[in-house]
């Protein structure tokens, strides 16, 4: 019995985290198609990837890795660099929109959040409603600091991999791509031992004071 409290407040942290992470996640998902797509690749289209339908984009793994954790990764878009005009910079601007589309998600969060704390307060009498949306922003922020930094990890199959990658030689670049299908293993390993939590932990708060303290 002792256990419920603990219980009860993690399905609490749900009713805020859930709707957070499935916005985040699709919104980061079609940020790398529309960049995808403008820089002249048809196969985010086709593959159904511009839509905002949940189903599209969410990998189970990565969810429930961003449900525990915090940091997670979504079901990766499919792109044909060949159809870019440099192939190479193209997939490094399609990889960083991801994380971009997150953080500036998370800007607009802290926004509404700092209004939403400030017309609450003063309205001295809060509604559930309001203060379901307050809360509910304030997780947001968060969720959507931790995937766009997570993702930004130059590590393989991540966001950062291929940004890192624009700056290495051709061959190089390659050879690490070709390694990309074993990264999903060694993210799990990672994110369960807690060996990045610190430090993401850390760039969290950090960006998360910075983006409040501009609209308190």
């Amino acid at each position: 019995m002792s256990q419920w409290p603990e219980i009860l407040e993690q399905l609490k942290l749900l009713v805020y985290t859930a709707p957070a992470t499935l916005i985040a996640i699709i919104m980061h998902e079609m940020a790398h198609a529309w960049v995808s797509t403008w820089l002249g690749d048809p196969l985010p289209r086709m593959e159904g990837r511009l839509s905002p339908n949940p189903l599209k984009h969410l990998d189970p793994i990565g969810t429930i890795c961003m449900l525990i954790f915090h940091f997670g990764w979504a079901k990766p878009v499919m792109v044909n660099p060949r159809y870019y005009k440099h192939p190479k910079q193209g997939m490094a601007l399609t990889s960083i929109a991801g994380p971009a589309m997150n953080y500036l998600l998370a800007f607009i969060a802290s926004g509404l959040y700092v209004w939403l704390f400030y017309h609450n307060y003063n309205a001295g009498a809060v509604s559930g409603v309001s203060a379901y949306f307050e809360e509910f922003m304030y997780y947001f922020m968060i969720l959507n600091i931790g995937l766009g930094t997570f993702n930004l990890i130059p590590l393989p199959p991540l966001d950062g991999s291929k940004v890192f990658g624009a700056l290495l030689p051709d061959k190089t670049y390659y050879t690490v791509m070709r390694y990309e299908r074993y990264g999903a293993i060694l993210l799990i390993v990672v994110l369960y031992t807690g060996v990045l939590s610190g430090f993401l932990s850390t760039v969290v708060n950090a960006v998360s004071r910075f983006f409040l303290g501009i609209w308190a």
